[in-house]
């Protein structure tokens, strides 16, 4: 398989926008859609996707299905979706792995190229929040940063498994701290959260609706939030990047298809994403979950993968991380 080449992606993906001549438009949707969430029931992915699938249905008066297919780091699902036809029946729930980070962690048996997706829209972006047991003598980011200064090694920080999101978070806290935490990968969200409880592992930096109920009962101590603003789920939380100048460890959610959908179906489920993002009722639903939602053209969700790529590729290099 050929190296991957962010830019090439973009312009193949703005080439498969030009419109198809003969397609009419009006005869879709006339079946169900399948929104393929490439994670297991339950999740922050799921939950979202759900949300949003309602809207869909409504907009586009045919049901918008969720279908669950884990496995693979996300790969299974958008292996799915590249191996269906490219007719906007079947779509894809799209976190960083299938485009952002799994090519340059899987290089050798990504079961698909990256381009074959092609984006619609972005959902949202889903804020990490950097949170410590509360034994570790720290309130405040630079205060957790000379500590582990002053214990090199002797910061433990879990994540839901290598080149998970809570992973790679954590390597560019690290790196950009300049700081030695060691990282001890779990099999998933729900094992991090109980060694973190218990005090086997000291730090994690993951999605802030996993940790808020542990914020709030005091089990658990928030430190900052990930990303550049404040969440309207935890306004009191200040960014991360008040203490680490342009920390930004926030994964993006999108929706995509398969590249060489016609590009009248993906204006017209861009169109209708849009209208469903704008909800005030659905925007509150995310808020409360921490998520920040925000709709975007083709293109920009286009340029914003290749940006995302290239600052997650110089994280898992540096790293070491692998998933081969």
């Amino acid at each position: 398989m050929n190296a991957f080449n962010p830019h090439l992606v973009l312009q193949g993906l703005l080439l498969l926008l030009l419109p198809l001549a003969g397609l009419a438009l009006d005869a879709y949707p006339n079946r169900p859609i399948r929104m393929v969430v490439p994670f297991a029931p339950g999740g922050a992915a799921d939950q979202t996707a759900r949300m949003v699938s309602e809207g869909l249905s409504k907009r586009l008066g045919q049901s918008v299905v969720v279908d669950n297919k884990p496995g693979g780091g996300a790969t299974t699902g958008a292996a799915f979706v590249v191996n269906s036809p490219a007719d906007g029946y079947t779509l894809l729930y799209t976190t960083p792995g299938p485009q952002i980070t799994n090519p340059f962690l899987m290089k050798g048996r990504l079961p698909y190229a990256p381009n074959q997706l092609l984006p619609v829209s972005r959902i949202a972006w889903v804020p990490s929040v950097l949170v410590i047991n509360p034994k570790v003598p720290a309130n405040t980011v630079q205060e957790l940063i000379t500590y582990a200064q002053k214990n090199p090694g002797k910061i433990f920080f879990g994540s839901a498994g290598i080149g998970a999101t809570s992973h790679l978070s954590g390597e560019l806290f690290k790196r950009m701290a300049q700081i030695e935490i060691t990282h001890v990968p779990y099999k998933g969200t729900g094992q991090v959260v109980q060694d973190l409880l218990s005090g086997n592992v000291q730090m994690s930096i993951d999605s802030l609706s996993v940790y808020l109920p542990y914020i709030k009962s005091g089990q658990l101590k928030a430190l900052g939030i990930a990303m550049p603003q404040r969440s309207p789920a935890m306004p009191e939380l200040p960014p991360v990047s008040d203490q680490i100048k342009d920390f930004d460890a926030t994964p993006v959610n999108y929706l995509s298809v398969k590249a060489g959908t016609p590009s009248e179906i993906v204006a017209r489920l861009n169109h209708e994403l849009v209208a469903t993002l704008a909800d005030p009722v659905l925007q509150d639903r995310m808020d409360k979950l921490g998520l920040f939602p925000k709709s975007s053209t083709p293109e920009a969700m286009a340029q914003e993968i290749i940006t995302e790529s290239a600052k997650w590729k110089r994280v898992i290099e540096d790293s070491g991380a692998t998933m081969d």
